[in-house]
């Protein structure tokens, strides 16, 4: 039996936990010892924790248990006691901002202030890595990156580049700390200047090679091949420029996700025009959205005669963050990116065979097939239906919509069983020719539109409610395959209470609140956004 919440009734499936147990008390010896003094100066002790007897438990705090919609991504389990509270007050989904951090300030009057920058190079490690991380004071992160790492300046003490050492054939920048090094550049709070040298600068990182561009007012984007990648047929990503910084997806405008989703879809659309042997005019620029529409019809047509099936990937992990034990908590780089690729259909195995090529996607299809077989219904047509029928778990008298932003094409919308604190999701709900949209060859330049619009409403309502380390995910229908498949956009929120354990390493994600009442703090903080 398939394990998912949506049912053919229209209404999501939800179970609860009311538990009631004995506990037999095998515990042999007691270790009772004072714990402290109360304000009237008696003793506190711990006598609770020894008890005598077996324990009995006839009313612990319910818990909901609701199976993702899609079986692959396991079961939300939402506490009760946790989720009254926001539900009371949905205001108290949030992460308070980071608070002013300097070092600099706080030795103030302690250390005289030329003596600061030899202070900062005689830290523990350690703690430089955490202030690197977290100060807010810009002229102390200046000399950390000056500290880290040889530059060359201009008679206005500006830099206007790093110093190459050669090592090995090899060129590389003259860096002390490479850890440290980044930790500082992906610090927003750097001057740009600085950022643009350190790390912005195109190929300042590498040797990896610039094949699309988009420039349009102050939105300026760069493509980059990365050709050696853990994707074992390279990928592509989709960067700011060093002209268009961007460290906060609060910054990020329409205009901006524009330009980052266009080279996506315009490399999705080249590479499968090569593949099917449909000609593009070769010239050194972007297409224009009437070029990629008429590609986009060119490659559907042939795709539905096509035995050939691959899909697409795109992903993007937005903030950086590094501790001062040394784990890298995101993103390789603060500054907005996002990367792609197409997945093979195949791949060759070591015996001369073949195998299906991993697709996340596949996973949806398979849900989707196994839905219809079990219910004799259509799973996204069901699911659609309990999003915009969705009842509370614990009956309440609160909001019951789980939708944030709607309109014709797609739906921004919570989750029914969230697999992160925080998830949102983006359907495309849109049909094209009556058939739902499965991948971004299906979705016409209206569609696309609205899914460059879904992801950055997404990402700015994370941004007003705190969040500051973001992953999303696409998982799509392979090319040339119509099984009622939907394209669908995950967007994962690490939060600091949140970051992932044991639980989640079985598929069981703890959550402490109710997904209507998240939906609530989401769209109060739309409607801040257009006011």
């Amino acid at each position: 039996m398939l394990r998912t919440c949506v049912t053919k009734k229209g209404a999501f499936k939800v179970g609860v936990h009311r538990p009631r147990y004995s506990v037999r008390n095998l515990r042999e010896k007691e270790y009772c010892m004072p714990l402290g003094i109360m304000p009237d100066g008696s003793t506190h002790d711990n006598k609770a924790n020894f008890p005598a007897g077996d324990i009995h438990e006839e009313g612990a705090r319910w818990i909901y248990e609701i199976a993702n919609p899609l079986a692959f991504r396991g079961t939300t389990y939402i506490d009760s006691g946790w989720a009254a509270a926001r539900a009371e007050n949905p205001g108290l989904i949030t992460i308070d901002p980071a608070p002013a951090c300097s070092l600099t300030t706080a030795l103030a009057g302690v250390v005289d202030s030329d003596k600061i920058e030899a202070v900062l190079q005689r830290l523990p490690v350690p703690v430089r890595y955490d202030l690197a991380a977290n100060s807010t004071d810009s002229e102390e992160l200046v000399l950390l990156a000056r500290g880290c790492c040889r530059m060359q300046f201009d008679r206005d003490g500006q830099p206007v580049g790093l110093n190459y050492l050669e090592k090995g054939g090899r060129i590389r920048a003259d860096i002390d700390d490479f850890e440290l090094f980044e930790t500082i550049a992906n610090n927003p709070y750097l001057p740009d200047r600085y950022k643009e040298v350190m790390v912005l600068r195109p190929g300042v990182q590498g040797g990896s090679e610039i094949v699309g561009d988009q420039e349009q007012g102050e939105t300026h984007v760069f493509e980059y091949l990365r050709r050696n990648s853990y994707i074992p047929w390279g990928h592509y990503a989709a960067n700011m420029a060093h002209d268009a910084v961007r460290y906060r997806t609060s910054d990020l405008t329409l205009a901006d996700m524009r330009g980052l989703r266009h080279l996506y879809y315009q490399r999705i659309f080249v590479t499968l025009a090569d593949r099917f042997g449909i000609a593009v005019e070769r010239k050194k620029r972007s297409l224009t959205e009437q070029e990629l529409e008429q590609l986009r019809m060119k490659i559907l047509a042939a795709a539905g005669h096509s035995d050939s099936h691959p899909a697409t990937l795109w992903g993007w992990n937005f903030g950086y963050d590094f501790s001062g034990s040394g784990y890298r908590l995101h993103a390789s780089h603060q500054m907005i990116h996002q990367q792609f690729a197409m997945v093979p259909e195949d791949v060759e195995l070591l015996d001369g065979d073949r195998s299906i090529s991993y697709s996340c996607g596949d996973q949806v299809a398979e849900v989707v097939e196994e839905y219809r077989q079990e219910n004799s219904s259509d799973f996204f047509s069901d699911y659609i239906r309990c999003i915009r029928q969705n009842e509370r778990p614990d009956s309440g008298e609160g909001a019951k919509d789980l939708i944030v932003f709607i309109d014709d094409h797609v739906m921004l919308f919570v989750p029914k069983a969230q697999m992160s604190q925080w998830e949102l999701q983006l359907m495309v709900i849109g049909d094209n020719e009556g058939r739902p949209v499965g991948n971004v060859l299906e979705a016409d330049s209206a569609v696309r539109a609205s899914i460059d619009r879904g992801i950055l409403t997404a990402q700015h309502v994370f941004a007003g409610l705190g969040a500051r380390m973001v992953t999303s995910i696409e998982y799509s229908k392979r090319i040339g395959i119509q099984n009622g498949q939907r394209l669908l956009y995950s967007f994962l929120p690490k939060l600091p209470w949140s970051m992932g354990a044991f639980s989640e390493a079985q598929q069981r994600y703890i959550c402490g609140h109710f997904p209507e009442d998240f939906a609530v703090a989401c769209r109060a903080k739309l409607s801040d956004l257009k006011a």
